[in-house]
């Protein structure tokens, strides 16, 4: 299952959070705020990390460009 770490108003969030929807891929959504504040975010992903995080099970796969390229492997 992805899990997906994000922030509300972030152009990068909606679109993987699209891609995920669109492709029927079990995912979980945490929104800065409401599930997490800055400092646990900081604390799990280290200082400086972006939006939307996101971990495939136990697995850190980055940010949306990475996510999207990790998925795009899973089909070539």
């Amino acid at each position: 299952m992805y899990t997906v770490y994000s922030k509300s108003g972030c152009p990068y969030c909606t679109k993987l959070i699209t891609i995920l929807r669109y492709q029927k891929y079990k995912h979980v959504i945490y929104e800065l705020g409401r599930d997490f504040n800055r400092e646990e975010f900081y604390s799990k992903f280290g200082e400086g990390s972006t939006f939307p995080q996101v971990l495939l099970d136990d697995r850190h796969l980055g940010g949306c460009k990475e996510t999207i390229n990790f998925i795009r492997e899973k089909f070539d």
